[in-house]
């Protein structure tokens, strides 16, 4: 990546959040779940399904932890990301993102995959593992047509030393359990332990009334046919063979 492609895609992300901007005041009007930093799971029925399987996601999960050293980074899948995070302990395994599947992933976890096809509107989904120590810095998600889950897998004691602060309110993991909010409001993270935190990460298309619900779906059907998404599909398909190549070698 040289210094003007780097440029140009940050000129067009300009651009691209601008429009997304000008949108985001209808979805806030015509949200079914509000538009506060922390949305009450009761909204989404399937979070019950989901949480009574963790630990058959847990054990597929402890599976892939094994080549934990060669999982990506964040920043290694999305490169205009290397401002919020540039070492080695932001590990990535993907399933979905904004739709397009990571198919080899997917058939390395089953179960966590066919679970996951049930979801209603299931847009981006995949393990979160922090290192000791590591902390996301404050940021905002790409758009408010979606919400984001976190399942919790993997969480240090006692959990006061893992949090997650979204606007002004702070919340800790509880293993099994999920949480459900607007990553449009700032965010960050925190692992304090000398351990790792592991979650899944899901984000489903936000409640809307109609016709807003259609319009909202267009725009994420829009954000993954774009450039950023299918470069980053690219980059998940050269990792993907290489843990494949390690997998083999083993």
């Amino acid at each position: 990546y040289d210094d003007g492609a780097v440029n140009f895609r940050q000129r067009l992300l300009k651009q691209g959040e601008k429009l997304l901007r000008q949108v985001e005041g209808l979805l806030e009007t015509y949200s079914l779940v509000g538009n506060t930093p922390f949305i009450d799971s009761q909204h989404f029925p399937w979070i019950s399904r989901l949480e009574a399987s963790w630990q058959t996601i847990a054990t597929e999960l402890d599976q892939i932890l094994q080549y934990q050293d060669e999982l990506p980074n964040f920043q290694d899948l999305s490169p205009d990301q290397y401002h919020l995070t540039q070492d080695n302990r932001w590990k990535t395994f993907f399933f979905y993102a904004f739709g397009v599947k990571a198919a080899q992933n997917c058939d390395r976890c089953p179960q966590t995959s066919q679970l996951l096809a049930t979801i209603p509107g299931m847009k981006t989904a995949f393990f979160s593992i922090l290192l000791p120590h590591k902390h996301i810095p404050e940021h905002c998600g790409v758009y408010k047509g979606v919400v984001r889950y976190h399942l919790a897998l993997k969480v240090p004691q006692p959990t006061t030393q893992c949090r997650l602060q979204v606007g002004d309110q702070i919340r800790h993991w509880q293993q099994g359990q999920g949480l459900v909010f607007d990553d449009r409001f700032p965010h960050q993270v925190w692992n304090d332990s000398n351990e790792v935190r592991v979650v899944l990460i899901v984000d489903v298309i936000r409640p809307l009334q109609f016709p807003v619900s259609i319009l909202n779906q267009t725009i994420i059907r829009l954000i993954s046919w774009s450039p950023f998404v299918q470069y980053a599909k690219k980059l998940q398909n050269q990792w993907e063979h290489r843990l494949g190549t390690i997998m083999k070698s083993l």
